[in-house]
C-alpha cells in the first residue's frame, strides 16, 4: 500500500477535508489494474502532464506525485488549479512536502476556476473529485472578496469559511452543474493520449453519463474503474475514466 500524504498542516475550517471520496480516487488511481493501464498508456513519448482540477487539500495530486514511479513507471510533471485561494496554498505545501525526496516535477496550483489557466491539449492525466451534493451553488459573486481578504470581522469570516467549504461540496441541481461544466471542457484541455478519472455519486447517474460521453464527436470512451460498493442512495461513489478511442 503506497502511503497517503500528510495535510496536517491544512485547515479544514476553508478547506475541504480528505474523505471517502479522496481515498476512494487514491486506491483506485493505485489500483493493480490502473497501474497496469498507465504504465501501458504511456510507456512512450513526452513526460506526461498530471493535472488535478479542485485540488482541497492536495493529498490527492500529492499521491501522484509521491508515487509517480510506481504509478506510472515514469517521471511526470504535476499541476493543480482551485477557486480557493486558501486551497492552492495548502496544496502546493502538500505537494512540496510529499516530493522531498522525490524527482516528480510539480509547477504550481493556480487560481483559477476549473480548467480557465489550463492551455487547450496539453492534459494528460486530468484527476476531479467535484463537489456532487445537490445543494445552491455558492455565491460567486462575493467570490473576490471571500478569496483575498483577510482582514474581516468574526461573523464575516464565519461567511468567509462557509464559502470556500460550499466551493467544494455544492453540486447545483442533481449535483451536476459543476461536473458537466468540466465534461464540456475535456475535449478541449485532455491531449490526444489524455485521460480522465472523475467521480461521480449515485445520484448523478453515472450509467447515463457515460453513454453521454461514448457519443461525443470524434469516439470517446468512458468506464468505471473504482467504485465505493459500500453505501446506497446517492452517496454510492464510482470513479470514471474517460479517454479517446482514436489517438493520433
Amino acid at each position: 500500500m503506497l502511503p497517503t500524504p500528510d495535510t496536517s498542516h491544512v485547515s479544514y475550517d476553508q478547506i475541504y477535508e480528505p474523505a471517502e471520496d479522496s481515498y476512494l480516487l487514491l486506491d483506485t488511481l493505485s489500483s493493480a489494474s490502473e497501474i497496469a493501464f498507465l504504465h501501458s498508456h504511456f510507456s512512450s513519448g513526452t513526460t506526461p502532464l498530471v493535472v488535478e482540477v479542485g485540488t482541497g487539500s492536495g493529498v490527492v495530486l500529492a499521491f501522484l506525485a509521491a508515487n509517480a514511479t510506481a504509478i506510472f513507471n515514469r517521471s511526470i510533471c504535476t499541476l493543480g488549479t482551485d477557486l480557493n485561494r486558501r486551497a492552492c496554498i495548502a496544496a502546493s505545501t502538500t505537494v512540496n512536502k510529499a516530493c522531498e525526496k522525490d524527482a516528480a516535477s510539480f509547477l504550481t496550483v493556480a487560481n483559477g476556476d476549473l480548467t480557465t489557466a489550463i492551455k487547450d491539449a496539453e492534459v494528460d492525466v486530468l484527476v476531479f473529485n467535484p463537489p456532487y451534493v445537490p445543494a445552491e451553488l455558492p455565491d460567486l459573486e462575493a467570490h473576490a472578496r471571500y478569496n483575498t481578504n483577510d482582514t474581516l470581522s468574526s461573523s464575516e469570516a464565519f461567511d468567509r469559511d462557509s464559502h470556500l467549504l460550499a466551493l467544494s461540496y455544492a453540486g447545483g441541481v442533481d449535483g451536476m452543474e459543476v461536473t458537466e461544466r468540466l465534461l464540456d471542457e475535456l475535449p478541449r484541455v485532455l491531449s490526444q493520449r489524455g485521460v480522465a478519472y472523475v467521480l461521480f455519486c449515485a445520484q448523478n447517474k453515472p450509467e447515463d453519463i457515460k453513454s453521454k460521453i461514448r457519443q461525443w464527436p470524434g469516439g470517446w470512451e468512458a468506464e468505471t474503474v473504482g467504485s465505493s460498493g459500500k453505501k446506497a442512495g446517492w452517496e454510492k461513489l464510482c470513479i470514471v475514466r474517460i479517454t479517446r478511442t482514436m489517438r493520433d
